[in-house]
């Protein structure tokens, strides 16, 4: 159902119910991807994940089959009211109907995209840092047609990536997008040949994972919380969050480089 793959630093995690469902998520799946990011996050030996739904699919979104048997009123308050609803005040919430969609983590993660990422599938992508796309892989609103809304961050991140009107067209219209498109609005950042997103991202995950990592994390950690804020608040939280990592990393890297006698503008190395 869930398994990860590990390359030194990077840690592929595999959804693979596609013979059953094109990878559309379950309790149990959603439950093990859950488990799984979180086991990530606190592995030191970690650094990126890659996100990659096996068989061809990246997710096909909710398992409707499951859903399906929200009908009752009883079952509709213990699967979703009761058990993935929002707390009250800071306590930490529940999983997401796709799992891992409310996760702050604190390391990045990459979408490799093959195939369908509809519905909450292209939620679940939406909710990575980078999403690599395979030229054949298309994201939709597809769960427009079955009366089911976006709930797992869908029309919070995609507004955010590429704007409030076009957003809306995307969601409202549930049509399908095409990666080329999808590169073209910011929904992706790379498109690779059909059959190649998996082995994209891992790349690009180690090109990430070489660096120090210190510094990559609290610039990620810098363009997640200071999106919004006033820019005199932005900047104390991205000092607030860079400036540790000076004393941990920066200033033991600018004496590597003054020991080799680099000079500035010599970047061809890094």
């Amino acid at each position: 159902m869930v398994r990860i793959e590990k390359q030194g630093a990077v840690w592929t995690v595999i959804h693979s119910r596609f013979a059953e469902a094109r990878n559309a998520m379950d309790p149990d799946s959603a439950e093990a991807l859950v488990a799984a990011f979180k086991e990530f996050d606190a592995d030191d030996s970690a650094s990126v994940a890659v996100l990659w739904g096996e068989g061809g699919a990246f997710c096909a979104g909710w398992d409707l089959k499951f859903a399906s048997t929200l009908s009752d009123r009883e079952a509709f308050q213990r699967h979703v009211v009761d058990g993935l609803a929002f707390p009250t005040g800071a306590n930490p919430a529940p999983r997401g109907p796709l799992g891992p969609t409310r996760l702050e983590l604190s390391k990045p993660v990459i979408a490799a995209v093959e195939g369908p990422a509809v519905a909450g599938g292209m939620e679940l992508a939406l909710w990575c840092d980078i999403r690599v796309m395979a030229e054949s892989a298309y994201f939709g609103v597809y769960c427009r047609r079955w009366g089911i809304p976006l709930l797992d961050g869908g029309s919070v991140r995609l507004a955010r990536l590429v704007g409030q009107g076009r957003a809306m067209e995307i969601i409202l219209t549930g049509r399908k997008v095409p990666a080329d498109e999808a590169l073209r609005i910011g929904m992706c950042e790379q498109v690779v040949e059909s059959g190649g997103a998996r082995a994209a991202a891992e790349a690009m995950a180690r090109e990430i994972a070489r660096f120090p990592q210190a510094a990559v994390r609290a610039d990620r950690r810098s363009v997640v919380e200071t999106y919004g804020l006033p820019v005199r608040e932005a900047l104390r939280q991205e000092w607030t969050n860079g400036v540790e990592a000076i004393f941990k990393e920066g200033a033991n890297g600018a004496a590597r480089f003054a020991a080799g006698k680099g000079r500035h503008g010599d970047f061809a190395k890094i």
